[in-house]
């Protein structure tokens, strides 16, 4: 089994800035993809961000240049620093990590942006 960590949501202003961090731990042999969806009240789950293990990062279009998915292979760990938040970024983010082609979902953390 694989348990994922999320922490670092929270409520912010606009133009405000909040980095958010998911640590995966358990049976984990090898972790390919690791990523953040969001889903806002009404809406699908959408991408945002992954993060091949060799470090190729996809963004979805309305948030790149704002915000940045990183990871540290050695800790298992995956990062989204969001800058210049928006309201419309309102959401609750989930962490999704690839252990060897199988798909693992973190509990979601909330993220609110005010206006």
């Amino acid at each position: 089994q694989v348990q994922l960590v999320e922490s670092g949501g929270g409520l912010v202003q606009a133009g405000g800035s909040l980095t958010l961090s998911c640590a995966a731990s358990g049976s984990i042999f090898s972790i390919n993809a690791m990523g953040w969806h969001r889903q806002a009240p009404g809406k699908q789950r959408e991408l945002v961000a992954d993060i091949t293990r060799g470090g190729s990062t996809n963004y979805a279009d309305s948030v790149k240049g704002r915000f940045t998915i990183s990871r540290d292979n050695a800790k298992n760990t995956v990062y989204l620093q969001m800058n210049s938040l928006k309201a419309e970024d309102t959401a609750v983010y989930y962490c999704l990590v690839v252990v060897t082609a199988r798909p693992y979902w973190g509990q979601g953390t909330q993220v609110t942006v005010s206006s």
